[in-house]
């Protein structure tokens, strides 16, 4: 193992400096640094360009420059950004932060969405369901991200800004989208027409009666998911998650994952007055996160079973998704505030940059600023990358389904529950290792047509800005950074691919 990391390692760190040098030679050839100074009128003109050449070594030979360069990178001083005077670390440290912060959502949600529905529509293969995911899914994949961008800034900000500030029932659309509803579920739930039809009606009619609930409760001014909303959610996540990994015969899962969702609710009021009492920021989130883990997996480890880990795992799920559903409540108790404030002007989706101009305010108010600005750039980039994510998981689980181990699970006996979760999934999800660690670069490579159009000051958007204001400095951190951690992710995929099948082995 070590051998072969040391080898990988090794071809990586000659691999990015054949990249550096071929890149600072095309970038230094693509860019005029001198080009805005060539076309001023000012008296001193001659002065200026040679005071900028021997600031930038542009009278010195191109490698005595890439030399200048290389040098200061490998000593950990990636340079500046001269048109703003600023150190590239800096620049950078901001732009990461950015690009992390508007990525991370999407490709979360973007994963879970396709994972979970490219199984469903595998299992109902050439149903309706399966042929309407894939009309979607080629729909969705073939969509430009700007235009996407464009109808979402149109429908999703200035209509949806509008419906908020006068919201009123629209007939036609509300059955149209319980029509759906129902015709989702019915198709990913399956069985026969009978069942079909059952199903359908009941998810079209609980689509319909809580958006006329939302509508005329009152919600949409003062939101909240409260105590009772948290309680259907998750004693309703407790009784899924033991269905899926456990069944629902294992009464010592059923009864850890209900106990954490009861030990839940049970610290709702008090997390309230914490939350209340003391000023929250993300550490303190993330702290109360690890211990919300870790109070599930004792619940998990006392009621035990005969697979004491099954339990655990399913607590810890439960446990995250209360938590989630916890702050999510807290930061919806001050949407009215928000809603009315004088720099809101009512208009809470926010269509440029990732927070209100001059908005001051506690954490819960700054997290859902956040969460506005974040909105339209995530469901953009969600709906690109889910696309691609359902097919892949689609044709990986098909080809598991069709082995022979499969077909001898099913002869033993087993739960179809179990042939999917125990055997089929992990085995399904290989493929997907070695695309998801290479995704995840793009959370520091940022995403620069959607940075551009949203107005996030993003990697990506640093990228394009440096190479407009011709700075060689910027743009070579840039290219090391995304270039050295597409070649760890192509690694980690590897290794991933060891974990998953063990039928590979790391070459020693």
């Amino acid at each position: 193992m070590i051998r072969f990391l040391l080898r990988r390692l090794g071809l990586a760190l000659g691999t990015l400096l054949v990249l550096s040098f071929i890149v600072h030679f095309m970038v230094d050839l693509a860019i005029d640094p001198l080009d805005d100074l060539r076309q001023s009128t000012a008296g001193n003109k001659a002065e200026l360009i040679a005071r900028r050449e021997a600031m930038l070594m542009l009278d010195q030979p191109w490698l005595t420059r890439y030399w200048s360069w290389l040098s200061g990178f490998l000593q950990g001083d990636p340079g500046y950004a001269w048109r703003t005077a600023q150190p590239v670390v800096d620049v950078m440290g901001s732009a990461i932060a950015a690009s992390v912060t508007l990525i991370f959502a999407s490709t979360i949600l973007a994963l879970l969405l396709g994972i979970m529905i490219g199984i469903v529509s595998a299992l109902r293969q050439y149903t309706a369901f399966d042929y309407s995911i894939t009309f979607v899914s080629f729909v969705l994949y073939s969509l430009p991200v700007f235009w996407v961008a464009v109808l979402l800034k149109q429908f999703m900000a200035i209509g949806l800004n509008d419906f908020l500030n006068a919201p009123a029932l629209n007939i036609p659309l509300t059955v149209g989208i319980s029509i759906v509803a129902g015709l989702f579920w019915a198709g990913a739930l399956g069985g026969d027409l009978r069942r079909k039809l059952a199903i359908f009606g009941i998810g079209a009619g609980i689509t319909a009666g809580m958006w006329i609930f939302i509508l005329y409760s009152g919600w949409l001014n003062t939101p909240a998911i409260g105590l009772i909303g948290l309680a259907i959610l998750g004693l309703g996540t407790a009784l899924v998650v033991t269905l899926m990994f456990a069944g629902i015969n294992n009464k010592r899962a059923l009864y850890s994952a209900l106990t954490t969702a009861v030990v839940g609710l049970a610290l709702y009021y008090p997390l309230q007055w914490l939350f209340y009492l003391y000023e929250m920021n993300m550490a303190w989130m993330m702290g109360l996160l690890v211990v919300a883990i870790l109070m599930a997996m004792g619940i998990g480890w006392l009621w035990g079973g005969p697979d004491r880990g099954v339990s655990m795992r399913g607590a810890v799920i439960v446990g995250i998704v209360m938590s989630f559903l916890m702050y999510i409540d807290r930061i919806m108790q001050v949407y009215p505030y928000f809603f009315r404030h004088t720099l809101i002007k009512g208009r809470p989706v926010a269509t440029i940059g990732a927070s209100t101009p001059n908005l001051t305010g506690d954490f819960w108010l700054m997290q859902l600023d956040r969460f506005m600005h974040l909105l339209l750039p995530t469901i953009a980039l969600v709906l690109i990358s889910f696309a691609s994510y359902t097919r892949y998981q689609r044709g990986s689980m098909l080809e598991v389904m069709s082995q022979d181990y499969i077909r001898t699970a099913r002869a033993k006996g087993l739960p179809e529950r179990v042939v999917i979760t125990r055997h089929a999934l992990r085995n399904a999800l290989m493929p997907l290792a070695s695309i998801i660690p290479v995704d995840l670069v793009s959370l520091i490579g940022g995403a620069v047509i959607t940075e551009t159009i949203f107005g996030w000051h993003g990697m990506g958007k640093m990228f394009i800005d440096s190479l407009k204001g011709s700075e060689i400095d910027p743009v070579m951190a840039y290219v090391m950074l995304t270039g050295a951690l597409a070649i760890l992710a192509n690694l980690a995929a590897d290794l991933l691919y060891a974990v998953l099948d063990p039928r590979i082995r790391v070459n020693a």
